[in-house]
């Protein structure tokens, strides 16, 4: 069929079965947007700015493990975006971005809004094309979408120039893609998974490390019944929250910087660690020289460039966590789980030591008890998104996931300003759950724009800021390796957010009670709008459990067990 390359973009888009498609429209791909109003094959949602569009299209990604996809204009639309990109390459996020560029012929010219996208963004894609002719375009689309969801997934970068938009063409969209030089491995060399099973028969104190790689192979419930199966004792990462469950016995918590007593004592004294889906990054281990010191690693992961990186790796094993597991479970028939009951006694033992903990108050609101009371009122039913930092690392603490893909938020990168767009991305893949995005006074402002998004749209996302008049994880720093020189971290000046709400088009709240906050949450459900609940909390809480900055996991900093009532300790 002839058809213009605008509209093989379409085409191309429907034909992949995507839904929802984020961007912002420019000259540059003014051409494809032009079809997009003629189409009716999936809905476009405007965002507000570049960066939320493609954190929208991530956010709607890691809800559904679908591939996200976003569309954006040349120049700054598209240096707009590499954040967004950045983020979804970090965490392994299938995304395919779609950019226009200026005609061919004014490419290297320094033509109006032209900038290198494939240049710039070859460091945060997991693939890049330039597009230079329009017989080239349904096949690089193709390619485009399988390379981001197969293999370790990632962003893929579609940079199409103006002129191949308007040309007039035969689409042929291929059924399958064939890239000799792309063969990700999936299967798990059989010898090397069963050197691993008999050095789990033979440990004494192993531990199971999972990572987000579970999420994104959808391997949650295998790692639950390997769990139940030899009850090994969990630790998961930042990224893996809900893999196992809040109410798994198992199930010690996160482990890293901010991990609890139990797990990073747990990984400080295991012979054995078995590592599925994780990539052992700064953030986990600590100080290296100092991490498992005793013990064997195995580890499974599909990106062979992940093994062995940081941390030598006994039994390294290329492959899909849900493969490799399916074959490893039934050689695991025999194993002796008596054998591990000591080993988790002495976990137990750890955990009632110093539990995951805090003062609460009846003064002021405790950030820990106002994620704690959404767990309440909401569990698993609800999608949590985040910002970055403390109220990430409190929401990572003391929500009670359930399940995997509850928990939506920026793990490597650490990008403030994507838990909104990110909400809003989940809450299209999902309108029937409640979304609740978990932030801070420092964070929401990075992309407040997306209220006017979200009311137009009718998409009812909860913000619940954590205020603390603080760009806090940067004031905890300086707390305590600053002597409190809290230098441009004081954010006293703030808007009125409960009005900015209200001048977008949604709901507003100040919170200052914890009858406020329960009458709040409960109104902004029942209103089914766009809403910031500004939630007034102690303002030198700290995130604790915490290890310094390349110190030893059993080297935590642990918390004080006195009030202090939001003064500063």
């Amino acid at each position: 069929m002839q058809m213009s390359g605008a509209q093989m973009v379409c085409e191309a888009i429907i034909a992949e079965g995507v839904k929802t498609v984020f961007g912002y429209p420019g000259g540059a791909i003014m051409h494809v947007y032009d079809e997009i109003y003629k189409q009716s094959g999936f809905e476009h949602i405007l965002n507000r700015h570049e960066q939320a569009s493609v954190h929208a299209a991530d956010g709607y990604a890691r809800a559904t493990g679908e591939v996200g996809v976003a569309m954006v204009t040349s120049g700054p639309g598209f240096t707009n975006a590499v954040t967004g990109l950045a983020t979804a390459y970090m965490d392994s996020i299938p995304l395919v971005v779609i950019s226009g560029q200026v005609p061919l012929s004014l490419i290297g010219t320094d033509g109006f809004q032209e900038i290198d996208a494939v240049g710039i963004s070859r460091p945060c894609t997991k693939h890049n094309f330039l597009v230079r002719t329009l017989e080239e375009l349904p096949r690089i689309l193709k390619e485009a979408f399988y390379l981001a969801r197969s293999g370790r997934p990632g962003p893929v970068l579609v940079d199409i120039p103006k002129d191949i938009t308007v040309d007039i063409g035969e689409f042929v969209y291929p059924d399958s893609v064939d890239i000799p030089s792309y063969k990700p491995t999936y299967k798990g060399n059989k010898r090397q998974i069963d050197k691993a099973v008999e050095a789990i028969k033979k440990a004494k104190k192993p531990l199971l490390y999972v990572g987000g790689g579970v999420v994104l192979s959808n391997a949650s419930d295998l790692v639950r019944e390997l769990a139940d199966k030899t009850q090994i004792p969990v630790v998961e990462t930042l990224m893996a929250r809900g893999v196992l469950g809040a109410k798994n016995p198992l199930l010690l918590g996160m482990l890293g910087m901010h991990g609890n007593y139990a797990s990073n004592m747990a990984m400080s004294e295991t012979d054995l660690v078995i590592s599925l889906g994780a990539r052992f990054d700064d953030r986990v281990t600590g100080k290296l020289s100092e991490f498992a010191k005793y013990a064997d690693v195995i580890h499974v992961d599909i990106d062979p460039a992940n093994i062995a990186k940081l941390v030598d790796v006994d039994y390294p094993i290329v492959g899909d966590v849900t493969q490799v597991l399916e074959k490893m479970i039934p050689l695991l028939d025999d194993v002796d789980t008596d054998r591990y009951q000591a080993w988790r006694e002495i976990l137990k033992r750890y955990d009632e030591l110093h539990p995951q903990s805090y003062v609460d108050s009846d003064e002021v609101i405790k950030p820990q008890w106002a994620i704690e009371r959404i767990g309440e009122l909401l569990g698993e039913d609800a999608i949590i998104t985040s910002d970055v930092g403390q109220h990430q690392m409190w929401a990572a603490q003391h929500y009670p996931f359930d399940r995997p893909r509850q928990w939506i938020n920026s793990g490597g990168l650490g990008t403030m300003g994507f838990g909104f767009p990110a909400a809003i991305g989940a809450k299209k893949a999902f309108p029937e759950k409640t979304v609740i995005n978990i932030t801070g006074d420092g964070s929401i402002l990075m992309n407040m724009q997306e209220l006017v998004t979200a009311a137009e749209y009718k998409i009812p996302v909860i913000n619940v800021i954590l205020n603390n008049h603080f760009l806090g994880m940067v004031r905890q720093w300086q707390t305590f390796f600053y002597e409190k020189r809290y230098s441009e971290t004081d954010l006293t000046f703030q808007p009125n957010f409960k009005a900015l709400a209200e001048a977008c088009g949604g709901i507003g709240y100040d919170v200052t009670t914890k009858e406020e906050f329960d009458a709040a949450l409960k109104d902004a459900i029942k209103q089914d709008k766009v809403c910031f609940m500004n939630v007034a909390v102690n303002r030198f809480e700290n995130v604790l459990p915490m290890v310094p900055s390349g110190g030893a996991l059993f080297n935590m900093m642990l918390p004080q067990k006195t009030e202090n009532n939001g003064e500063e300790k």
